[in-house]
């Protein structure tokens, strides 16, 4: 992937921090090689809609409402000329969709304004667009057009993040910048797909199965106050007398 300009000043990290960092990343690349960003997409607008409409939603409920939405909204253009309201009616099965609509409206009108009808290249100019913070941006930038500006923080590299003791931050901002220091740039748009896939598929908030899992046995904190699966005794057959 291409790199972007890393921001200054970055937390400092020592050679074992980075090197048991470089362990986690090759244990998450060996067991998700197909990592990849989970909302459905063909376009760059597409994706920019979907990641907007994902705040605080799943992305398998964004990707239930996308297929229809795209259909009747081709371009940005093609929302540029509708409504809030007529985007509302598509997006209503998910949460704050009235707020979404309106975001989305709002964005694309400035797509074609300013970009001319194209989704911009940089952090700064992403940045302009309602809707869209630094997570967002990422997202588009790394899987878009393969920048890698920064590392996305959702809620599962939130949760990761601390219990594999890479970051004690408490905002993302500051989580980002602990994980942009720790791992390499080329893979800093990856290592979001990685911890988003481990974080769904096996350290859970709850439930996981962090305390017989081999990646959170070694990295995460949450397998050592797992409880730990219970074996199966045999009985003992009673002996006739």
């Amino acid at each position: 992937m291409a790199k972007a300009k890393s921001p200054p000043a970055l937390p400092r990290k020592t050679a074992s921090q980075r090197a048991r960092a470089a362990r986690l990343l090759a244990a998450l690349k060996s067991r998700y090689p197909d990592a990849h960003c989970e909302l459905d997409w063909t376009k760059p607008h597409e994706l920019l809609i979907a990641t907007i409409l994902s705040a605080q939603c799943t992305d398998a409920s964004v990707n239930r409402a996308t297929p229809a939405l795209f259909r009747a909204f081709p371009t940005p253009a093609d929302y540029a000329r509708s409504t809030p309201e007529a985007i509302e009616p598509l997006i209503r099965s998910i949460g704050l969709f009235r707020s979404k609509a309106k975001a989305i409206h709002a964005t694309c009108n400035l797509l074609v304004e300013r970009f001319g009808g194209e989704v911009p290249r940089t952090m700064e100019e992403l940045l302009l667009l309602r809707g869209v913070a630094r997570k967002t941006a990422n997202v588009v930038l790394g899987n878009c057009f393969g920048i890698n500006a920064g590392v996305v923080v959702d809620t599962h590299v939130d949760r990761l993040s601390h219990r594999m003791g890479l970051s004690r931050a408490s905002t993302p901002a500051a989580i980002e910048r602990d994980l942009m220091a720790l791992f390499p740039q080329d893979d800093w748009c990856l290592l979001s797909h990685l911890l988003i896939f481990h974080g769904r598929r096996c350290c859970k908030a709850r439930g996981g199965g962090c305390a017989s899992d081999p990646i959170c046995r070694e990295f995460c904190s949450a397998a050592a106050n797992a409880p730990k699966p219970r074996r199966k005794v045999a009985k003992k057959r009673g002996t006739s007398r």
